[in-house]
């Protein structure tokens, strides 16, 4: 027998919201490193020359031997297999006209999602044993990288980038919205997964330990991926006798697929190496799919036990079939641009609205006092006044911060040479408040069905439910 606290129902339903929005693109970033993984099984990578049907007379390979003129209009094999080949971008007229679906790609993200699905069916019993190859493979891939770019001419110069601190930027709210966004996905608080995994653990588990190892190990991978990419920047600077700077200018997946792909290719063993990083990237996105994915199963098995718990199977394989039919758009030839667009509004700033919403809801509706209680009786002692000042007001406030400057400069969209129409803003909007409108929705609800007076049903729609059920774990905090 276990005790379920509940606490503003309504923040779970925005975060399953926000899951599936996460999962209609990420795992399409996946089945493009797919794409790459199974072409990379030649010779000579294909995105090495400009002999291939998709290359254009603008196509200029740089790294081959004599002098190789290139011009505002050049463009490098490495950008014309990502953009023509892949995804075919030259197909479509934007959002307004994204094109047809990309059949390679959808092939792709089904065997992705089929992967999903028979690792995370049976519970943490077999995704704990497939994480033990994808969580550990990428640190052993990660060194073999590390060793490779350091040995690169030119390396120094992206490692002196990387570690040169530019100190104006401290002043642009974007690097503090990206900031926030990145180590929230990293992390995953807000998200219901580290409650998800949480609730297996014994009642005495030390999370304090394990919250702080956590955050360490992230950082520190973080850290050290940061020399894997800059090494490698530093040589396409050197190659190209360009700034560190210009190399790096296109961030996200562009960085991914076009520079480092360019970089590896023009690298001895390039088919090897091409191989072992684009497994690297679809065993870290399997990670954090496994995570997402399980923080909803785990919500909708504790909420309907009477229903789904003994057919897990068969929710777990309504959830895939869902996320993949919601993955269609971003498969199309401008899926790219959809892509773009979810990330930058439908899931980095709802997460942060929503963990706002939570941090009042435990930190000032449950209080701060009785929640440092739970953690006694858990571990033995009590939180001490840092974490309590972080929890009730440093936090609520930086989130604020963060979600106040975005609305006030929402950022411009731009990807390769399209530009974002007004229009794609609006969208993006309703998109991003579509997740955490289940908030104000799920307080109305409960206003209206409450008996009482208006100042008893607010009462009692703030104070926290504890019922009773039996589920995997001793203890449930359902606060999303």
């Amino acid at each position: 027998m276990s005790a379920s606290l509940t606490l503003c129902p309504g923040i779970g339903y925005a975060i399953c919201i926000i899951t599936f929005y996460i999962a209609s693109y990420y795992n399409t970033i996946m089945a493009w490193a797919l794409y790459y993984l199974i072409s990379s099984f030649t010779n000579q990578l294909p995105w090495t020359s400009c002999n291939n049907p998709w290359n254009t007379d603008n196509c200029t390979n740089y790294f081959s031997e004599g002098n190789v003129t290139w011009t505002q209009d050049s463009t490098s094999p490495a950008e014309e297999f990502y953009m023509r080949h892949v995804l075919q971008i030259h197909q479509s007229g934007g959002l307004q006209a994204p094109g047809g679906v990309s059949w390679q790609l959808t092939l792709c993200i089904m065997l992705i999602f089929t992967i999903v699905y028979f690792s995370i069916w049976k519970g943490v019993k077999t995704s704990g044993k497939v994480v033990w190859v994808t969580a550990t493979s990428p640190y052993i891939i990660l060194l073999i990288l590390l060793v490779r770019g350091a040995t690169l001419p030119g390396a120094w110069r992206g490692v002196f980038f990387y570690l040169k601190p530019s100190w104006q930027k401290l002043l642009e709210t974007g690097v503090w919205v990206d900031a926030a966004a990145q180590i929230f996905f990293s992390l995953g608080p807000g998200f219901g997964v580290l409650l998800a995994f949480a609730s297996y653990n014994k009642f005495n588990n030390n999370c304090y330990q394990d919250a702080l190892m956590t955050s360490l190990v992230n950082c520190m991978t973080s850290f050290i991926s940061g020399f894997v990419i800059f090494t490698v920047l530093g040589y396409m600077a050197e190659m190209r006798k360009e700034d560190v700077s210009e190399v790096a200018k296109d961030a996200g997946p562009s960085l991914l697929f076009i520079t480092y792909a360019e970089a590896i290719a023009n690298m001895p063993a390039s088919t090897f190496f091409a191989i072992i990083f684009f497994l690297m990237l679809i065993t870290l996105g399997l990670d954090s799919t496994f995570a997402g994915l399980e923080g909803v199963i785990t919500a909708v098995l504790d909420e309907f036990p009477h229903i789904w718990s003994k057919r897990r199977e068969l929710l777990v394989l309504g959830v895939v079939v869902i996320c993949f039919f919601g993955s269609l758009t971003t498969l199309t030839f401008g899926g790219a641009y959809v892509v773009k667009l979810l990330e930058e509004y439908a899931t980095g700033p709802a997460v942060l609205t929503v963990v706002l919403l939570e941090a009042v809801a435990v930190y000032w509706f449950y209080g701060i006092a009785q929640f440092c209680s739970d953690v006694k009786e858990m571990l033995g002692f009590s939180p001490g006044w840092f974490w309590r000042v972080c929890w009730v007001v440093v936090s609520p406030l930086f989130l604020l911060f963060i979600i106040c400057s975005f609305l006030m400069s929402p950022p411009q969209l731009r990807l390769f040479q399209y530009t974002y129409p007004h229009w794609s803003i609006v969208l993006g909007y309703c998109i991003g408040t579509s997740s955490f409108l289940c908030v104000p929705t799920y307080i109305t609800y409960r206003l209206i069905v409450t008996p009482g007076t208006l100042k008893e049903r607010i009462m009692k729609g703030i104070s926290p439910e504890t019922t009773t059920e039996i589920p995997h774990g001793d203890i449930h905090l359902n606060a999303v």
